[in-house]
């Protein structure tokens, strides 16, 4: 059992890495260089989603929130959430958004920004309900 126990947090571990390498490159695609993770405001709930705070090189020196997971990654910028809870949330409330922009635009008739609106919407409601539960987040969240 202790090994198991060791087996399942050496696959944390190294998901959390993949998901720390997949936020640093989504950043970095969108033109952020990332400098410093803030690993204690962080939140990693694997296998689903990771929550990165970190801050951009200079001359910016920004500070994100940055979204990884089974889910397309997103960032914003850490004035719209105080903490990794309240990030997911507003994350949830954007994707809905962009999800009924895409329907109100008539860009569904595309068979791919039909499939990319599920996805948000699906995955926006799957982030509500984990930023909603407090077995999650601690009380401290």
């Amino acid at each position: 059992m202790a090994e198991q126990a060791v087996d399942q947090e050496q696959l944390r571990q190294e998901w959390i890495r993949t998901q720390f390498q997949k936020a640093n490159k989504f950043l970095a695609e969108k033109g952020v260089m990332p400098d410093k993770v803030h690993p204690d405001e962080s939140r990693y709930l694997a296998p689903f989603v990771a929550i990165w705070k970190i801050d951009s090189k200079k001359p910016t020196k920004k500070t994100y929130w940055v979204m990884s997971g089974d889910l397309p990654s997103d960032y914003v910028d850490i004035s719209v959430a105080a903490t990794a809870r309240d990030a997911v949330r507003h994350f949830s409330m954007m994707w809905q958004m962009k999800a009924e922009n895409i329907q109100r635009s008539g860009l569904t008739k595309d068979p791919a920004q039909a499939k990319f609106a599920q996805l948000l919407v699906s995955r926006a409601e799957s982030l509500y309900k984990m930023q909603a539960d407090d077995s999650i987040w601690g009380p401290s969240a």
